[in-house]
């Protein structure tokens, strides 16, 4: 197989499974993982593809968003290190709202046996939260399979009747500029009543959303009280974030 045809299968292979790891390339293409993984190297420098911790997952754009299942591991050390300095902020008692996402379900999984009232759009972190003997509550709505997050009017008249004293929220993108945003209008609803309801905000997001902006924003930084992310932003996301007051916490992973 010439190295074009090799590129070219594993763009196919990463885009048809949502994702794939450098072993199960090589594996099926019978090369090296050194090869895969130079291959990897060439092919995101060309916008084909993005690699992640032990992989690749498709490329994506300002008006696409990328399946729960790729996000679920892309990033999932950094992830999984922001979730552990992140569930220190719950204390009991708290009424703690959990957005939808990969980052956020990292939280909910690292916080210790606490008393707190869990509410979210997402069914599958409620079951996570639910196991460990926590009230939990869900907002109702309509499923989005891509995202696993429930929206639309019957989960923003939930969260409209709610108070959190603090949310954990995700983002698909952090801009000095365009602030929080995300590709879908429906998600960009929910997320923006949760944070007008939340007394604390947390922003849980690694260094791979800095400098990007997707279809609708929906927070401004100076609606975040605390970011938690593995790597401290840099030039105009910085001046933004001291500018509007928002606390950085960087994790080591």
């Amino acid at each position: 197989m010439l190295p074009a045809e090799r590129k070219r299968t594993i763009v196919q292979l990463v885009t048809e499974r949502d994702g794939c790891s450098v072993s199960e390339l090589a594996a099926e293409l019978e090369f090296s993982k050194a090869t895969i993984r130079r291959d990897l190297r060439d092919l995101e420098s060309q916008g084909r593809i993005k690699r992640s911790h032990g992989g690749a997952v498709p490329a994506s754009s300002a008006g696409t968003e990328r399946p729960y299942g790729q996000r679920e591991v892309d990033h999932y050390t950094e992830k999984q290190a922001i979730g552990e300095r992140a569930a220190q902020e719950v204390r009991e008692g708290h009424v703690v709202c959990f957005d939808a996402g990969s980052t956020t379900m990292e939280v909910a999984r690292a916080i210790p046996d606490t008393d707190y009232v869990a509410a979210t759009n997402m069914p599958e972190l409620a079951t996570e939260v639910a196991e460990r003997d926590v009230d939990a509550k869900l907002t109702g709505g309509s499923l989005r399979p891509r995202t696993r997050a429930l929206v639309g009017p019957m989960a923003e008249r939930a969260i409209g009747r709610m108070n959190f004293d603090l949310l954990f929220l995700g983002t698909n993108a952090l801009d000095s500029a365009a602030g929080l945003s995300t590709p879908n209008e429906d998600e960009a609803a929910v997320k923006e009543m949760m944070v007008e309801r939340a007394r604390r905000v947390v922003l849980v997001a690694d260094a791979s959303k800095f400098g990007d902006r997707s279809f609708v924003s929906f927070a401004d930084l100076e609606q975040v009280d605390l970011l938690v992310t593995d790597a401290s932003p840099s030039g105009a996301l910085a001046t933004a974030l001291a500018d509007a007051d928002v606390t950085v916490e960087e994790v080591s992973t």
